[in-house]
């Protein structure tokens, strides 16, 4: 599962080995980013909690036993608690409950904030280039510096990180996303060759949290 392999030593070093791949053709500088989720999503944790307590008052209502008065408020605060406690143990759930606007939004602020948090800003050309993960959302987040020209890479790169996004979006393992990674390769190499005199500047290894 990605949310177990990501943290695993021997995928963190596949995925540095992947970046060392990359650059050894061109002058960007990759970073891979993974996090376990971009949102706290409380608000969905509540939201089942408020229609499991709807529910069990529904049926202390309208079932045939007769509930003593007492028992209603006891019951509608465990339903609710249940739910709100329930809800981020199940991630497939939560993540339908949740507005996929939300989600991406979630996801692109998080992604930004981690190009600077990284220091994926901070290269000498200002070639920097975040491929943020986000395993709860399932989703992707190129972040390319100044020094990336993108649109230069035409239709390649678009077709790369849609690879990318479905690797993710899909995949339940790690090795789909390390063969899109891949993809990145030529249309960076093509707009950004790597020179003699390039250095590292940037951490291969992936920064997962």
């Amino acid at each position: 599962m990605w949310a177990r392999a990501f943290f695993e030593d021997a995928t963190k070093t596949k995925a540095a080995d992947e970046v060392k791949a990359i650059e050894a053709r061109t002058a960007a500088e990759v970073v891979v980013s993974v996090r376990r989720t971009s949102g706290h999503y409380r608000h969905t944790d509540y939201l089942v909690g408020f229609g499991l307590a709807l529910v069990a008052l529904l049926a202390m209502l309208f079932l045939p036993p007769e509930f003593d008065l007492e028992i209603f408020p006891v019951g509608l605060v465990i339903s609710f608690a249940l739910g709100a406690v329930l809800t981020p143990r199940l991630p497939g759930l939560r993540r339908r409950l949740t507005s996929r606007k939300l989600q991406e939004e979630s996801v692109r602020t998080a992604a930004r904030a981690a190009f600077v948090e990284l220091g994926v800003s901070r290269t000498t050309g200002r070639t920097g280039l975040l491929v943020f993960v986000s395993l709860f959302e399932r989703r992707v987040e190129v972040v390319a510096d100044t020094g990336v020209d993108t649109a230069a890479m035409g239709e390649e790169w678009t077709q790369a990180l849609a690879k990318l996004s479905a690797a993710v979006a899909s995949s339940e393992s790690p090795e789909p996303f390390f063969e899109a990674l891949r993809l990145l390769a030529p249309p960076l190499e093509r707009v950004l060759p790597r020179s003699a005199d390039d250095i590292n500047e940037l951490p291969d290894a992936p920064h997962a949290a």
